[in-house]
């Protein structure tokens, strides 16, 4: 399930993603707000989660380029997470920081709640970012979810947000 945006085109994750898998979580910037710097063995386990997830579920990650293709420029997600054992469905992006502040992440993150509502059902959808990330709780806020809690996710205090 591949989809594009009117400047993204978004792939299904595959097994030959893992190189760029392994840079994204190579670059301390990028994975600033994301858990931190992930090794080789860290990035192939990811990797491995989120093609058992496709294959569970039909969605799950999708790396991103631009139209008309290039290098990654970043990745989105649509996944299943436990948030303090509720399952729940995620929206999510991260983007390399050239393509910081364009957008992208409000276009990326509006077509994955679109997906989420129109094809696969959801009547709600979830994210999750640091406290501090200032950036991402305003994209959230502009595609429509609204802070709910603090929480404790992945051992660090995190921000939940819903959609309405």
């Amino acid at each position: 399930m591949n989809f594009s945006t009117a400047r993204l085109s978004a792939e299904r994750l595959t097994a030959d993603h893992l190189p760029e898998v392994q840079r994204m979580h190579r670059d301390a910037i990028v994975m600033a707000h994301l858990g931190g710097v992930r090794d080789d063995a860290q990035s192939a386990t990811y990797l491995d989660r989120n093609l058992k997830h496709w294959d569970d579920y039909g969605f799950g990650l999708w790396i991103l380029r631009e139209l008309g293709g290039g290098e990654p420029v970043g990745r989105a997600v649509l996944r299943h997470l436990l948030v303090e054992g509720v399952d729940e469905v995620e929206v999510g992006y991260a983007f390399y920081p050239p393509f910081w502040g364009r957008g992208l992440a409000t276009e990326v993150a509006t077509a994955c709640l679109e997906l989420g509502r129109r094809q696969l059902g959801l009547t709600t959808i979830v994210a999750v970012t640091s406290p501090d990330n200032l950036a991402s709780q305003h994209v959230l806020e502009k595609v429509g979810l609204v802070y709910e809690r603090d929480f404790m996710h992945e051992g660090a205090r995190s921000s939940l947000f819903r959609t309405r």
